[in-house]
């Protein structure tokens, strides 16, 4: 039997946030301890319906079995699923079929799917699955994408402290899906900034899982409407809900990765609302 634990976030009106202390900030918006030993650990949204979640088997294989929230016989059967390895080599079986993924591959799992399950190949070096999901209306074949199938993107230069390499794992014209779009982002280093200059996109929400944060390193993520920003301290391996209202943009004291991941009316990567940074308040 996998354990499963999973919490649930309401979606919150621009207005309201505006009134949030930095502990109510964190509370809504902040998801910590995803990777616990031989468990999954899930965020159930309001926001799109979005789950983010990890996986972290060690001695256990690891079933993707159906929470409450969704309602479901099995949860693949009216959601797609993005997991991306920031571990070792595991394995994801998608009904019976096994797919080895690498260190930053993806798996993307189609609706319909009945049997998910996550193991690793060496306990001692064990794989870590971050996951996203949303509501699906159509089955699209499960495919697995590792970076030579991605999209790549080299963006920002080291005079603004913001060159990056983009991985677009799970887009368009790599993968199909309903509305699940995600990708990694690896700062270079003498770089902390990303997503700079900001944006928004009122289409879609976005989640942010920051990982490869040096040790006693932070991520400052800034949230909150272009002229009402706020903001939170988040540590590695720790995520956030961007809700679509919000800007996206984020610092850190040292260079860092993270995976950004995103469920609305539009799947276009470039559809964004830019922002220029000396309009921020």
């Amino acid at each position: 039997m996998t354990t499963i634990n999973y919490d649930r976030r309401r979606a919150c009106h621009p207005e309201d946030v505006k009134h949030y202390d930095t502990a109510r900030l964190r509370k809504e918006f902040l998801v910590q301890n995803l990777f616990v030993k031989d468990e999954i650990n899930l965020s159930y949204s309001q926001y799109e319906r979005y789950i983010l979640g990890g996986a972290f088997p060690v001695d256990k294989t690891l079933s993707l079995d159906p929470i409450d929230a969704i309602k479901a016989d099995y949860f693949c059967q009216r959601r797609e699923v993005g997991a991306i390895n920031i571990g070792g080599e595991g394995v994801v079986t998608v009904d019976g079929n096994a797919y080895p993924v690498k260190k930053k591959e993806a798996m993307y799992i189609g609706r319909g799917s009945k049997s998910v399950t996550f193991s690793s190949k060496d306990k001692n070096n064990p794989a870590k699955f971050y996951l996203s999901s949303t509501p699906a209306h159509k089955e699209y074949p499960t495919v697995l994408v590792n970076k030579d199938k991605a999209n790549v993107l080299n963006l920002g230069s080291l005079d603004t402290s913001n060159e990056r390499t983009i991985y677009q794992l799970i887009v368009p014209g790599i993968v199909d899906s309903c509305q699940l779009v995600m990708g990694l982002t690896e700062l270079h280093k003498g770089s902390v900034w990303n997503t700079m200059p900001p944006h928004s996109h009122d289409r879609r929400m976005e989640a942010y899982f920051y990982f490869e944060v040096p040790e006693n390193q932070v991520i400052l993520h800034l949230m909150g409407e272009p002229q009402e920003t706020r903001h939170l301290f988040i540590k590695n391996e720790e995520a956030v809900f961007s809700p679509e209202w919000g800007i996206h943009s984020a610092a850190g004291t040292a260079s860092y990765s993270f995976i950004w991941g995103m469920g609305g009316e539009n799947l276009d990567y470039t559809d964004m609302d830019h922002l220029k940074p000396y309009d921020l308040k």
